[in-house]
């Protein structure tokens, strides 16, 4: 049974595409220590694809956040560049593209997905996240 009280974890990577399977291996332990293993495979898809754009479309740093609160799991993905994400196009018109489909991927699987700028302690960005609920 998963917890009731809220939890949230960060981790910090930096601009390097094996930080994708760091973070999914991380929230794969995360969740399955938490008792929230029917939200792994799900999750994991989501986390890879909004780090991997963090990655991939900007120089800096990035991190993934993790929390858990009244039933939702959310996951989202912060970077140094404060432009807006590309807008999800339709799923099924990227098949059998290997880019560009992230965000259209995202907003398929989740229950709800966002971005906001950011700007905290002189550091700019944006958080792009998602939202997945337990029941």
């Amino acid at each position: 049974m998963p917890e009731t009280e809220p939890w949230e974890y960060t981790l910090y990577i930096p601009n390097d595409l094996r930080a994708v399977t760091v973070a999914r291996r991380t929230l794969r332990l995360i969740l399955t220590m938490h008792g929230l293993i029917r939200l792994v495979d799900t999750a994991e898809l989501l986390a890879a694809e909004l780090v991997s754009n963090a990655v991939r479309h900007t120089k800096g740093p990035a991190a993934l956040r993790v929390r858990w609160a009244a039933g939702v799991l959310r996951i989202g993905a912060w970077d140094a560049d404060p432009g807006p994400p590309e807008p999800p196009g339709e799923f099924g018109l990227s098949e059998g593209v290997e880019e560009g489909r992230g965000l259209a991927l995202v907003k398929a699987c989740a229950d709800l997905w966002g971005w906001q700028p950011l700007a905290r302690h002189g550091n700019r960005g944006k958080f792009v996240w998602c939202e997945l609920a337990a029941a």
